[in-house]
């Protein structure tokens, strides 16, 4: 990719105090958002690393995909503000505009859409090895290992050098992932598998295949159908997080995609990051009634009390998450829609959304609902187990992984991932025999 273009590049001087040596390091200017300190010549220039735990100020990559400014409450697909993408458009065109940069034309989409549809079968031996889990695993530990699992079905889209496999291999991750999430819950919960159909979109397929069985026939609500494609589009991309990272670190090393994006669903079920909204049921189930609220609240706001309300505020966004703002009203439809009445934990959760908005303390900290606190309460409307959750926000990903993993394979600056440490352990130590210890 290279630097950008048309951009004046300038410095920052960087000086040593033990020698009085200055160098100058080249300073990248982006689309938009911060500039970037360029440190590729630290190392050798200096005999020095950087130190930068999490690495929160650290860009890892050159990305065109994501754009996301937290102080602000922004993100972007491609350019495009994540609430015009989720009002006007479906996942399906919110996947094409990830892979290919920019959103389809008619005759695009419907060809894009018929591809996706003729991969959802999943190789017929994949659901024998379904049956070498327990019954009681955890449907993020089946999907982990059946997606990793691919590369040794799919001989004929594993070379990443070469373009053709690479887009075969994300067509099948994006459209085997409801299948492999549906049949993982199908398998946990001891139904029959139900296969995709062709006929269905994206999310009333995905919603089919978790909720029919083989004795009668299934309608797809259309209020959920809706709700779940947001959800989708929502979750789909969200920058270099940390499953991100993953993917492309893993992806470094030249791996195969499916071993990558497995890589990606291991980071995604780690509860600081896929399990959040998983947190905010296990929140409204600690509180356990209404009445129960303004004693959780002063907790909330004691800053010695270790509680703490799970689905406010963001790490990332420090002024309110624009997902949020999409999924309340989807959050509401669905509740009207399922006429949901004398459900505890819903109506702590409405409770709950009406004390973040009008409580002094919440909007001076912004600590606003964020789209784990709607996505967990629409799931749980919506009938679907806690343990699906990060199962669910794992099919979303899964386009915004390969999209990154694309862009990562086509970047002519990437190497395999390196990074440096501080050693703080023993110095070099003499070896004592045994015998003299």
């Amino acid at each position: 990719m290279g630097e950008f273009d048309n951009k004046e590049i300038q410095s920052f001087t960087l000086t040593d105090n033990k020698t009085g040596v200055s160098y100058d390091l080249p300073v990248i200017h982006g689309t938009t958002g911060p500039d970037v300190i360029d440190i590729r010549q630290l190392y050798s220039n200096t005999n020095c690393f950087t130190y930068d735990p999490g690495f929160t100020s650290t860009g890892s990559c050159e990305s065109k995909i994501t754009y996301i400014d937290g102080e602000a409450g922004i993100l972007r697909y491609r350019g495009y503000p994540i609430d015009t993408l989720a009002e006007n458009s479906d996942f399906m065109e919110v996947c094409y505009l990830l892979l290919y940069g920019d959103l389809p034309l008619s005759l695009e989409k419907q060809e894009f859409e018929f591809t996706i549809s003729r991969h959802t079968m999943l190789h017929e031996q994949v659901n024998t090895f379904f049956r070498g889990f327990r019954r009681d695993a955890h449907p993020m530990a089946i999907v982990c290992g059946v997606v990793g699992a691919l590369s040794a079905f799919y001989h004929d889209s594993t070379d990443i050098n070469d373009p053709q496999h690479r887009m075969i291999a994300s067509h099948r991750l994006l459209a085997k992932m409801p299948t492999i999430a549906a049949l993982a819950y199908k398998y946990s919960i001891g139904q029959p598998f139900i296969y995709p159909r062709n006929d269905l979109k994206y999310a009333e397929n995905f919603l089919y295949m978790m909720n029919a069985t083989p004795c009668e026939e299934y309608e797809v609500n259309p209020v959920l159908a809706r709700a779940m494609d947001r959800i989708l589009i929502l979750h789909a991309d969200h920058e270099q997080n940390a499953s991100t990272s993953t993917v492309r670190l893993a992806g470094s090393s030249g791996a195969n995609p499916f071993a990558c994006i497995s890589a990606g669903i291991a980071s995604l079920w780690g509860p600081a990051h896929g399990g959040a909204n998983e947190a905010v049921l296990r929140m409204l189930k600690e509180i356990g009634s209404v009445e129960r609220i303004p004693e959780f609240i002063q907790k909330a706001k004691d800053k010695d009390d270790p509680f703490r309300l799970m689905g406010f505020g963001h790490r990332v966004y420090k002024n309110f998450d624009p997902r949020a703002t999409v999924l309340q009203q989807t959050c509401h439809e669905v509740l009207d829609e399922l006429g949901v009445e004398n459900e505890p934990l819903l109506d702590i959760a409405m409770r709950l959304e009406k004390v973040a908005l009008e409580d002094s303390y919440f909007i001076e900290k912004k600590l606003y609902p964020n789209v784990d606190f709607y996505s967990g309460i629409i799931f749980r409307a919506m009938g679907i187990p806690t343990s699906l959750f990060t199962v669910i926000f794992a099919v979303a990903r899964t386009v915004g992984w390969v999209a990154q993993w694309n862009e990562m394979i086509e970047d002519p600056s990437q190497k395999i991932g390196r990074p440096r440490q501080l050693y703080t352990g023993e110095g070099e130590r003499g070896y004592i025999p045994l015998s003299k210890r």
